[in-house]
Order: C-alpha cells, then sequence, then structure tokens
C-alpha cells in the first residue's frame, strides 16, 4: 500500500496536517499542493475541529520546498508551467482563506515551497531548529504574487528583496527578529507549547476568532465582496449565543464555556 505524503490527524478539537515523506525532507509533489485544497475544504466542514496545525512527520524537517525532480517534466514547457504554479497558489490560498486558525509547528529545513505553506498559515512557532529560505533565484525562477505579498507582509518590503534576491538561508532567532516566524521554543519543546496554544484558542470563542480573521484579511485586502462577508459576520455576532456566554462568565467571574 502506498503511503500517504499528507496524512490527516483529528485529536479532540484540533487537526494535524503532516507532511510525510521524511526520506525526501518532506519535498512537496505536485500531487501534494493539489491535495491541500481538499484536505482543507473537508476540515473546514467538520465543526469539530476548531483548529489546525501543519507540521512534518517528524523532527527531521517541515518541508525542504518543492520536489524539484518534477520540474523537469511540470515545467517542460509554457503550459505545463503555468498550470504548476496555479495549484501552489491554489494551496496557499486555501490556507490563507480557511476560516479556523492555522499554525505552522516547524522544525529543521522551512525552505521554498515549505515557506510559502508555512506563510499562508496564520501563526507560525518554530523550534530553534528552524532554517528559512526563498530559493528562487538559485533556479532561476521568479516567485509568484501571491507568495510574494505573504511574505513582504510578515518582514516589509526590503526584508522580502533580502530574502528573495539572495536566497540565503535564515537560522530561527533571525527569521523571529524579523516577523518570519512568530515564537521560537527550544526544539523539546515545540510540539508541547504548539499544542498547547491550539488547545487554548478552542477554549476561546470561536465566533470571535474567526471574524477576527476576517477583519485581518479585510483590512489587507479591500474588496466589496471581503467588506460585506466581515459586516454580515459583525453584525450576526451580536445575537450568536457566545457574546451572551462571555458577559455571563465575566460577570459570575468564571471561564466561559464556548
Amino acid at each position: 500500500m502506498e503511503k500517504q505524503p499528507l496524512l490527516t490527524h483529528k485529536s479532540e478539537d484540533v487537526a494535524t496536517i503532516y507532511f510525510n515523506r521524511p526520506e525526501k525532507k518532506n519535498a512537496i509533489t505536485l500531487s501534494m499542493w493539489k491535495e491541500f485544497p481538499t484536505i482543507l475544504s473537508n476540515l473546514e466542514k467538520d465543526e469539530n475541529i476548531k483548529v489546525v496545525v501543519i507540521r512534518g512527520i517528524d523532527d527531521t524537517a517541515f518541508s525542504a520546498g518543492a520536489d524539484i525532480k518534477e520540474f523537469i517534466t511540470e515545467r517542460s514547457n509554457h503550459s505545463n508551467s503555468m498550470e504548476y504554479d496555479q495549484h501552489i497558489t491554489n494551496a496557499g490560498d486555501a490556507i490563507e482563506s480557511f476560516s479556523k486558525p492555522v499554525i505552522a509547528m516547524i522544525e529543521g529545513p522551512c525552505i521554498g515551497g515549505g515557506s510559502e505553506i508555512a506563510l499562508s498559515c496564520d501563526l507560525r512557532f518554530s523550534s530553534v531548529t528552524g532554517v528559512f529560505g526563498i530559493t528562487p533565484a538559485k533556479v532561476g525562477l521568479i516567485y509568484g504574487l501571491p507568495q510574494t505579498r505573504r511574505l513582504v507582509q510578515a518582514v516589509g518590503s526590503s526584508r522580502a528583496k533580502d530574502i528573495l534576491f539572495s536566497g540565503r538561508f535564515l537560522k530561527a532567532e533571525e527569521a523571529y527578529d524579523i516577523g518570519f516566524i512568530d515564537r521560537v521554543f527550544d526544539e523539546n519543546d515545540v510540539v508541547e507549547k504548539t499544542y498547547d496554544y491550539a488547545r487554548l484558542l478552542c477554549k476561546r470563542s470561536q465566533v470571535s476568532i474567526r471574524g477576527s480573521k476576517k477583519a485581518v484579511q479585510v483590512s489587507l485586502n479591500h474588496t466589496e465582496e471581503n467588506i460585506f462577508e466581515f459586516e454580515e459576520m459583525l453584525y450576526s455576532s451580536y445575537l450568536a449565543p457566545d457574546i451572551q456566554e462571555g458577559v455571563s462568565a465575566f460577570k459570575e467571574k468564571r471561564e466561559p464555556q464556548f
């Protein structure tokens, strides 16, 4: 039976998507790029899932990037290259637009396509072993516009240019200092700390969290459709049970049960 390169595991309110090609440092194949939107669509429909974590199957790598060997066939002509790039974009967009929080938990290399996935997530938590880089300049490619936008939003324009021009690798400390990642943990603590945080989010109002995620998206991308969707969420929240429970819990000096 062929091994699944992407595995999904659910534990209570948290789902984990594992890169499962450790022998290839979790290099991402075209089929994996294609699979991400489907996996996330299924998790979107699962009302029991409140948070998603994306990580490597073990501590050796998050992902060393897109599988370069596929470039020979999948980028053999203009049409194939455009299709391949579209699947990469679709995967990142599916993560970014997912209504629930998505956390990248990074150990080891997070290079190229691995960084594309991580930057599409809401938050990036890394072990001190994390190594980051975006390397199209090393193979003669131009980084895509949606991917560049996410990088600029994380680190700013000048640092984005440095990362893209040089293709150099960043250790976890530098990546944290410039905003590429949000937390750095000891390699023995990163798993526990990441899932502790995920479980914390599960205890909060999901109405509030999803509204906040949408508000951030709207603030970065003003469109009439986005604004309308957010306003609908905002007005609906006033009538949702969460606000009643939140106010009652505050008055009664107890933890709310959302």
